[in-house]
């Protein structure tokens, strides 16, 4: 006969706080900041609920765990605040495309580099694509020297990530800022 399944107790997110510790001595930091030494775990909660706040695990893998007395409410705010302040801060960089053929105009040339500039200032790679049709295929030279004059326009700004290589009907290269 098989045994029914036990629910799974859901897992809280965040430090060990209050009932929830299961070390039995820690050390203490009171509300105050002042560090009182390693307690008894029963002892540290109760001064915690003397004063109406919260007893939570700050480094658990120190030996004994280190506790401070505070509000937990007030910390878990703030550490939401944080982390948002630093996903706001951080840059996502994206990879942008610029598509040119073998037998691009000056002035369309120009607009395509326009662009490319841009898009390295705000940080962003640059995949080079070199599309090729029909003919153009027996004529790749002339899409590579284009792409090394894009290289050599770009020396100063960018970097070339992957060098330009043949894949199919197009030769791609990427270059990231400097």
């Amino acid at each position: 006969m098989r045994r029914p399944m036990r629910p799974v107790a859901p897992q809280k997110d965040g430090p060990q706080s209050n009932e929830d510790i299961s070390s039995p001595d820690v050390q203490l930091i009171d509300a105050e900041g002042e560090n009182k030494g390693a307690v008894r775990t029963r002892d540290a909660l109760a001064m915690a609920q003397e004063l109406g706040l919260d007893l939570v695990i700050i480094s658990p893998n120190s030996n004994p765990p280190v506790a401070k007395i505070l509000d937990l409410g007030r910390f878990k705010f703030a550490a939401q605040k944080k982390a948002a302040e630093a996903r706001k801060k951080q840059k996502v960089i994206e990879v942008k495309e610029i598509q040119l053929r073998p037998n691009i105009d000056d002035h369309d040339y120009q607009t395509k580099m326009k662009a490319v500039h841009r898009f390295l200032d705000e940080g962003d790679r640059v995949k080079v694509t070199m599309r090729f049709r029909g003919r153009e295929m027996a004529h790749q030279d002339i899409g590579m020297q284009l792409l090394v004059k894009v290289q050599a326009e770009l020396a100063e700004k960018a970097k070339v990530e992957s060098s330009p290589r043949s894949e199919g009907r197009q030769m791609v290269m990427v270059l990231a800022p400097k």
